[in-house]
């Protein structure tokens, strides 16, 4: 049995339906919540209503547990997320917890850049984990890796919103020269479930990216090429960009940036550019190649999709 943690989020929505494929029993952790949980549809899983801070609750949901795989995070809330007690404690108590039920290995994913002296939080956050984990009974294998897209992630798709809705000028950070390696989530998952099987992985910490390198400039540009919205890109201070970010944070709750999201930026994330094909033997995608999800059909064609379907729906069969 496998649980998954972090399951209704963008990484674990992909993690869950590629073990399902495979025949995994799997186990979710969905912690309380008056929402219905965003977990993938036509998938078979278990689900465990309990919440990292209850010590408890999480050796009942470890019972017949062989291997968790752990990608609970507070990041993507912003400012109304608490890394202390989701990443930090909640990573210290599934240790704990794991270790009392017995379990075989933790997968935990990190990020590029994670250490406990770091001045951001969220790789602050992400290094105490580790250490947690490290200094834990429970066998583990560390996935670091840069930033993550796809379908359904918090940066492409919020990134194209703000262009679409920004008139004719889109800030950046000025003077950002730092790079990332853009990642794309199936071939990080294909990682991560390879190293399930592969025991040399075991008490090991592997850093993972793409092998294409891009500052946040040019990643902008990018996706306005695909999406085919140009606009004129204005240089702002990284502290009048924050800034900005705070307040329209505070204004929306919804507002698609966050200041966690601003750190990802703010120091290199980079490893060696074939970590992936020398370690796990696949050669990653190109990023420009997988963001045809960013490509929005016009209103009419939607419409039209949309009559179609429900005509269909209802047709004598």
């Amino acid at each position: 049995m496998i649980l998954v943690t972090g399951a209704t989020g963008f990484i674990g929505r992909a993690v869950v339906r590629q073990l399902s494929s495979i025949g995994y029993p799997l186990r979710t952790l969905i912690r309380p919540s008056p929402r219905t949980p965003r977990l993938p549809k036509g998938v078979s899983v278990e689900v465990a209503v309990v919440s990292l801070a209850d010590v408890r609750g999480l050796r009942a949901a470890l019972r017949d547990v062989d291997t968790i795989i752990h990608l609970a995070s507070a990041e993507n809330q912003g400012g109304r997320g608490n890394l202390l007690v989701a990443d930090i404690q909640g990573t210290e108590n599934l240790v704990e917890a794991a270790a009392d039920a017995g379990v075989d290995r933790i997968v935990y994913l990190s990020h590029i850049g994670a250490a406990r002296a770091s001045g951001y939080p969220v790789f602050k956050a992400k290094g105490i984990a580790e250490e947690h984990i490290r200094n834990g009974k429970v066998p583990y294998t560390i996935l670091r890796s840069s930033l993550v897209y796809g379908a359904e992630d918090h940066f492409t798709n919020n990134l194209a919103r703000l262009i679409r809705s920004s008139f004719g000028v889109f800030p950046i950070p000025s003077g950002g020269r730092s790079v990332v390696q853009p990642v794309w989530v199936e071939d990080l998952v294909t990682c991560m479930l390879w190293s399930l099987d592969n025991n040399e992985t075991i008490n090991k910490v592997y850093e993972l990216g793409g092998t294409e390198f891009y500052t946040l400039q040019q990643l902008i540009e990018t996706i306005m090429d695909v999406t085919h919205r140009r606009r004129y890109l204005v240089p702002l201070s990284p502290i009048a960009l924050r800034a900005l970010t705070v307040f329209f944070e505070g204004v929306n709750p919804k507002f698609p940036i966050s200041s966690f999201w601003l750190d990802y930026f703010a120091v290199n994330r980079t490893c060696a550019i074939d970590s992936m094909p020398r370690i796990f033997g696949l050669m990653p995608a190109r990023f420009s190649y997988r963001l045809d999800y960013l490509i929005r059909q016009p209103w009419f064609q939607r419409a039209w999709n949309i009559v179609t379907e429900r005509i269909s729906s209802i047709r004598p069969r």
